[in-house]
């Protein structure tokens, strides 16, 4: 498959950010190449146009898969699996936040209230004590606030994403 220039620059970046986010760059090359696309691809034409092996592209979509960005969609007349992500930015958008908090912010918040729960915790220094329980509350504050975002509309994010630092006027600490 012939990508043009735009296309081809968007699936090299989106590789290159996939390993700045901790993600292979295969995977995330494959990941856009699918987006971009727009269609369903089997995973010869993921190899073949972005000229890596094959085992590497199965893998990198067994990956996509668990992580809910990549479905299997199959073709009339064709025993092969296609593969498809979805088109709509906001949708990847919460099941790339949805899968990060599951896998690296909650695990963190889980013990953190774990070890503050502890009945030796209050041999620890208070300063470590006060450290551990603020971070726990920001935590958990921040959990909260993701988990209300999620839950919002596509249009209603996307006005508050609008709103960003102009709500900080109505919110901000009066000098005493």
């Amino acid at each position: 498959m012939e990508l043009t220039d735009i296309q081809q620059r968007f699936v090299i970046h989106w590789g290159e950010m996939g390993s700045a986010w901790g993600v292979n760059r295969t995977v995330a090359q494959i990941h856009a190449l699918l987006f971009i696309h727009g269609r369903p691809l089997h995973a010869e034409e993921l190899a073949a146009t972005l000229g890596v092996a094959r085992s590497n592209v199965s893998n990198s979509l067994k990956e996509l898969q668990n992580w809910g960005l990549v479905r299997v969609t199959h073709t009339l007349g064709d025993r092969r699996d296609y593969f498809e992500t979805s088109g709509d930015v906001w949708e990847l958008f919460r099941t790339i936040v949805r899968g990060r908090k599951e896998r690296e912010f909650d695990p963190t918040t889980r013990l953190l209230a774990e070890l503050a729960a502890r009945e030796d915790f209050a041999q620890e220094p208070p300063e470590a004590q006060d450290r551990l329980r603020e971070t726990l509350r920001l935590m958990q504050a921040l959990g909260a606030w993701t988990e209300e975002m999620l839950r919002l509309s596509p249009h209603t994010l996307e006005k508050v994403l609008r709103l960003g630092a102009s709500v900080q006027r109505f919110v901000r600490d009066k000098p005493d």
